[in-house]
């Protein structure tokens, strides 16, 4: 019987902390993407603000030398990122493939034009910056017209500020979660042992004896749950910078390495601290009160 009893004990043992060592894993795991997310956000709001696209169309009596002076002092302009001189047979090919027509085949001759594609740097794409290359592009006489879609800039920045406000909001909200979360699930394991708690203070054990071996007892949890949410991390950083190479997620490794060595750092500090009160709770309470 006493051996039923203590196999019991040690099933209920093994499922409470195998509970806690999972919701520190998938808690910590979730904050860790969150972290991907936030140290990347940058990264990915750049790269689609600089497929943004200035269309300078040229007038055919341009001459090739004004064409190179126009690429030649856009390249070096401080806001541009890259320059594509596009000829109106590419434009025509362009456009066959996207419609899978041969439209010169009905108008009988090629009505495009030669055109430069500038594109911007990503902190440089703002209507004021867009309005000056339009401005210096059409003050050239070789040059017919400037195009560019301004209300996708604007509506882009506009969304841009938006994501990264409520992304700060749900980061610090899901933090809050996550410690509650660890802590609830702490405060549960130390709930079992609450008698052997008592016991312990009664025969005369200091509270930093009693509260010694569930603090370790946690922080290996922790150390356990915090490995896990990291493998996760690094298979779904490995598949995203596969993914979408151009992202450059491995661009700045040291953020990288701060973000998981903040994860695990994390993992361990909010098992300590919430073993720490879970069992000072304990030896507070009265003989009577463990029963409630």
């Amino acid at each position: 019987m006493s051996s039923y009893f203590e196999k019991q004990q040690k099933r209920r043992l093994i499922s409470s902390y195998f509970s806690v060592v999972l919701s520190i894993a998938l808690v910590l795991f979730l904050l860790g993407l969150l972290g991907i997310i936030l140290i990347n956000a940058k990264k990915v709001s750049d790269h689609f603000k600089e497929q943004v696209v200035v269309t300078i169309y040229l007038k055919e009596n341009a001459k090739d030398i004004e064409i190179k002076q126009l690429e030649k002092s856009l390249a070096m302009s401080d806001y541009v990122k890259s320059i594509e001189y596009v000829s109106k047979e590419q434009a025509a090919e362009f456009m066959k493939a996207e419609t899978g027509e041969d439209f010169m085949d009905f108008v009988g001759y090629n009505p495009l034009q030669n055109s430069i594609d500038v594109y911007l740097k990503a902190d440089y794409v703002t209507s004021e910056y867009l309005e000056t290359v339009s401005v210096e592009a059409l003050n050239k006489k070789f040059v017919d017209e400037v195009s560019y879609d301004n209300d996708l800039v604007n509506l882009m920045n506009d969304n841009v500020k938006k994501i990264s406000f409520w992304v700060l909001v749900i980061s610090a909200l899901f933090t809050v979660i996550a410690v509650l979360l660890i802590n609830s699930s702490l405060r549960l394991s130390v709930y079992s042992k609450r008698f052997t708690i008592k016991t312990m203070q009664m025969v005369g054990a200091t509270k930093q004896f009693i509260r010694r071996p569930f603090i370790w007892k946690s922080i290996r949890l922790g150390i356990i749950g915090a490995t896990l949410a990291l493998i996760g991390m690094a298979v779904v950083f490995y598949y995203l910078n596969q993914t979408f190479p151009e992202l450059e997620l491995l661009a700045n490794p040291i953020l990288v390495i701060l973000l998981f060595v903040f994860v695990f750092g994390l993992g361990i500090i909010i098992t300590w601290i919430s073993t720490h009160f879970a069992t000072q709770r304990f030896l507070n309470l009265r003989t009577d009160e463990l029963y409630y």
